[in-house]
């Protein structure tokens, strides 16, 4: 098993196969659209432009489980990300990242960096392009402070 198994639903209501990406190094990270972490989609975007394409991709799960910082219905939070930041990485339908309602993803990234529930909103998941789970980054950790670890592992796609 890994993360080319699932299948999430995107913003728009369409259900997208992982296995889509298959190929692609992705960043998996849970958002929130009224937290002090917020400004990271900026981070998250300017990662995107550069890096983004033919062998990367990231994938947005707003959640509302953080003192309610995504409250908003997805067309809400979808217009908010792209009008204060420009986001133009693939959002998906909101989501639950802990707890016994968590996402099967969600379950599945945890119990593969180490059982560790997710903390807060802004948490990051490198996925390699074979769908394996490579690397956790805290919420704390702005997008600029790995994106050579991610940029490393673009470039080792063949």
């Amino acid at each position: 098993m890994n993360v080319h198994d699932f299948s999430e639903k995107a913003m728009n209501g369409k259900e997208i196969s992982l296995s889509d990406y298959k190929g692609k190094v992705l960043l998996i990270v849970n958002t929130a659209s009224k937290c002090g972490l917020t400004p990271q989609l900026e981070g998250l975007e300017a990662m995107y432009k550069k890096l983004g394409g033919a062998n990367f991709e990231i994938l947005g799960f707003p959640c509302n489980q953080f003192l309610r910082q995504d409250p908003g219905s997805d067309e809400e939070i979808l217009e908010f990300c792209q009008m204060n930041y420009g986001v133009t990485f693939q959002m998906f339908s909101k989501i639950k990242v802990k707890g016994k309602d968590a996402s099967p993803l969600y379950k599945y990234l945890t119990e593969q960096t180490g059982g560790k529930k997710v903390e807060w909103n802004f948490a990051k998941f490198l996925i390699d392009e074979n769908g394996e789970v490579v690397e956790r980054f805290s919420s704390k950790m702005k997008p600029e402070d790995f994106e050579d670890k991610v940029e490393a592992l673009v470039a080792n796609v063949k």
